[in-house]
């Protein structure tokens, strides 16, 4: 029986070091969760699977039955009460989500470990360093084009301005949407863009482009 409680000791502790190498990719990056949130939630799923399929053996009889995955299953869905609180959404930007998502990928590496599979849950692992390091988001090939919201204001009888949808054609700017708004009173017209910008585009670069005395305001 010693030798036995050994051999869950020890998938226990490689549920650990997994969930410590998740860990260290957060960490290094300052995520919400890191190396001791990773590896808790590694060991805690691959003990969870260790009960479910091996602590109820001595009940087993001729008219006793037992689920052997009904503790285990919950570990799927309790751990997303974890990964919701890492989940964060201002304006137009989400952040955390992939975070969230290791987490939940973390808990299926310690049941398939807990359950004895080493080999799927060390297979699990190197995947998800692998597109945790490889497929980050300063990648460059899978950069995404910055949303903006960009206002000209001016005087409705200024002229010279410069034509907005030109500019926008030079810098490779893509327009989603555009609003024109009068205010009467102050004979003021403004003008807003929702944009597409290219990623390696400097805002300021597109600032430069319009005349100083419109105001200009550049908002996610």
């Amino acid at each position: 029986m010693y030798r036995y409680d050994l051999h869950f000791v020890f998938r226990l502790i490689v549920a650990g070091v997994c969930g410590i190498l998740v860990g260290l990719e957060r960490k290094r990056r300052a995520k919400e969760a890191g190396v001791r949130t990773h590896c808790l939630v590694a060991c805690a799923s691959a003990l969870m699977m260790i009960l479910s399929k091996y602590a109820f053996d001595d009940l087993v009889g001729e008219f006793i039955k037992l689920d052997p995955s009904r503790i285990a299953s919950g570990v799927a869905s309790g751990i997303g009460f974890l990964g919701a609180g890492m989940i964060f959404v201002y304006k137009r930007t989400i952040s955390g989500l992939t975070t969230a998502a290791g987490i939940w990928a973390t808990a299926g590496v310690g049941l398939a470990i807990g359950s004895g599979m080493y080999v799927l849950g060390l297979s699990a692992t190197l995947i998800i360093l692998m597109v945790q390091f490889a497929l980050h988001a300063n990648v460059r090939w899978l950069k995404r084009p910055k949303v903006k919201i960009l206002c000209l204001r001016y005087q409705n009888n200024d002229e010279g301005q410069p034509d907005a949808t030109v500019i926008f054609r030079e810098l490779g700017i893509t327009v989603s949407d555009v609003s024109v708004k009068k205010e009467m009173q102050n004979n003021v017209v403004e003008y807003r863009y929702v944009l597409e910008i290219p990623p390696q585009l400097e805002e300021s670069e597109l600032i430069s482009k319009f005349d100083c005395d419109c105001t200009l305001t550049l908002n996610e």
